[in-house]
């Protein structure tokens, strides 16, 4: 059982502000959540369900594509066919 001490804690832990008026509000939640966590503990996992798997990717396609010198075309800066950017550090 969650008490209002543990919702508290939980709320400094989480850096949120959590008012005395909706303390016992979150204190209630938590406890039916646990609960719902005791019910799905007592589902009996015997069985393995398996699935049919499909690949959804396309297959890779060859097509024609830029040429260097297109793609590079409008760079402001170029040093062995790669565009030059500034550098960050």
């Amino acid at each position: 059982m969650v008490t209002e001490k543990d919702v508290e804690h939980i709320g400094e832990l989480a850096d949120i502000g959590i008012d005395t008026t909706e303390l016992a509000a979150f204190t209630g939640q938590f406890n039916a959540i646990v609960e719902y966590f005791d019910v799905l503990d007592q589902v009996k996992g015997d069985k393995t369900v398996t699935r049919d798997l499909l690949n959804v990717f396309r297959d890779d396609v060859v097509e024609p594509s830029l040429s260097l010198e297109e793609a590079t075309r409008n760079a402001g800066a170029k040093e062995d066919g790669y565009i030059k950017a500034p550098r960050v550090m």
